[in-house]
């Protein structure tokens, strides 16, 4: 007697049709998501910098002239994965920072 254990072919094919509709439903979705966590990711970086900007004027008793002083000791960096920069704050808004939306970043 034979051992005839296995998948047939149909079942396969059925198998991967499954997994294939699956797949089409899911991938766009997750492009949607992963621009979601970039602009959170941004937005944190912002607070972020904003929190170091008070640690420098506390370090130094000034506010630093450019964020780029910021760079290297109290932050990593100004740029967000999504390319966005954080160029700027101003002095009149208890110096938040602001973010400039860069157009090739897409």
């Amino acid at each position: 007697m034979k051992n005839n254990k296995g998948f047939t072919l149909i079942e396969m094919l059925i198998v991967l049709a499954v997994i294939s509709i699956l797949l089409i439903l899911f991938i766009p979705n997750l492009a949607t998501k992963s621009e979601n966590i970039n602009d959170q990711g941004c937005d944190a970086l912002l607070q972020l910098a904003e929190n170091q900007l008070l640690a420098y004027e506390l370090d130094n008793g000034s506010k630093p002239s450019d964020l780029n002083q910021l760079e290297g000791e109290y932050v990593e960096t100004l740029e967000c994965n999504n390319g966005n920069t954080i160029i700027d704050y101003n002095d009149a808004k208890d110096g938040l920072v602001k973010r400039e939306i860069n157009p090739d970043a897409s």
